[in-house]
């Protein structure tokens, strides 16, 4: 497929979000892929754009408050990034003034609206421009990781194998009971105490107070710790110091940053997991790259997911961008 060519006159990556943090994760994760300095402007979505983005409304330039009106009258930027309805808008409204344009996830729009449209691949998205992807982009590599190394060492201390737990919450496509997250826990507690090693577990803001209460009482007494929400988050250092991660089903990011590290990844009651994520858990699955919580051995071969980086190969060439020439932002 062709593409238009325009030379925008700015030099900065854009990424626009709705602020979320999901959202932002995604579009961060492909500019430090691409290698390129990145420019988060403000958002502030106005009605009645804040319910119909990224449907082009009359006056649409107005949609994003002052700041962004003003800077939708300036040169635009060299590529912009969008994750999320509200990004969708804004990259489609900055392409119209010469900017290069991806979009992460489905604009629920004919994908011509954008330069390329990175879609996960449980959504069926198809079309010339668009990139499917397995998962959600995220920041998790090689580099990624031993830089969380070196910011959590403590938590290389801690006896092997470490099994690290990511909690999330259950939804309406993904129904886990905490009665049967308590089971697991104590599965894992009994092998701590009979194999050795630690148990290390985090929780989203999803993750109900019962569960919470449980993971406090499964870590109690043992090499290990929870973080519950309170203070720093540890979650990278869990990630680069762990030799097999347990999650729950819920989330396609969660799941998609476990699955691009180099260790097992086992996913608590997967089976109730349906819609796109169950789509998506199969997929993993079929690869062999996720396997249920108490199905077989706790370690088996694994090749990372690393999407991202497929990714960012594909934008810098459908877009002739520049091979980086030095190690990722």
């Amino acid at each position: 497929m062709s593409f238009p060519q325009r030379t925008p006159t700015g030099t900065a990556t854009w990424l626009l979000t709705d602020g979320h943090a999901g959202n932002l994760r995604q579009a961060e994760a492909l500019a430090r892929a691409l290698a390129v300095a990145a420019h988060i402007p403000p958002l502030e979505p106005c009605r009645p754009w804040r319910w119909l983005a990224p449907r082009r409304l009359p006056g649409s330039r107005h949609a994003f408050g002052p700041a962004f009106a003003t800077a939708l009258t300036r040169p635009p930027p060299a590529l912009a990034i969008g994750c999320g309805r509200q990004g969708a808008l804004a990259t489609r409204l900055l392409r119209e003034r010469g900017a290069r344009t991806v979009q992460i996830l489905d604009p629920r729009l004919d994908s011509r609206h954008w330069d390329i449209v990175v879609a996960p691949e449980h959504d069926g998205l198809r079309g010339a421009n668009v990139v499917p992807v397995l998962g959600s982009l995220n920041p998790v590599d090689d580099a990624w990781l031993a830089d969380a190394t070196g910011r959590f060492r403590a938590l290389l201390a801690l006896p092997q194998p470490r099994r690290v737990l990511l909690v999330g919450g259950p939804t309406r496509h993904a129904r886990w009971t905490v009665a049967g997250l308590q089971a697991l826990l104590e599965q894992l507690r009994q092998r701590v105490r009979a194999e050795g090693g630690s148990l290390l577990a985090t929780v989203s803001r999803r993750t109900p107070a019962a569960a919470i209460d449980g993971l406090r009482d499964a870590v109690r007494g043992l090499p290990g710790l929870l973080w519950d929400g309170s203070g720093a988050n540890p979650y990278p250092g869990m990630l680069a110091c762990a030799d097999r991660i347990i999650c729950t089903p819920d989330s396609v990011n969660m799941l998609s940053e476990a699955c691009a590290t180099s260790v097992p990844v086992h996913v608590f009651a997967p089976g109730c997991a349906t819609g796109k994520i169950g789509a998506f858990l199969h997929a993993l699955q079929a690869r062999d790259r996720i396997r249920e919580a108490d199905d077989g051995p706790a370690h088996f071969p694994v090749v990372p997911l690393r999407e991202t980086a497929r990714v960012a190969d594909v934008v810098r060439e459908r877009l002739g961008l520049a091979a980086p020439s030095r190690e990722p932002l």
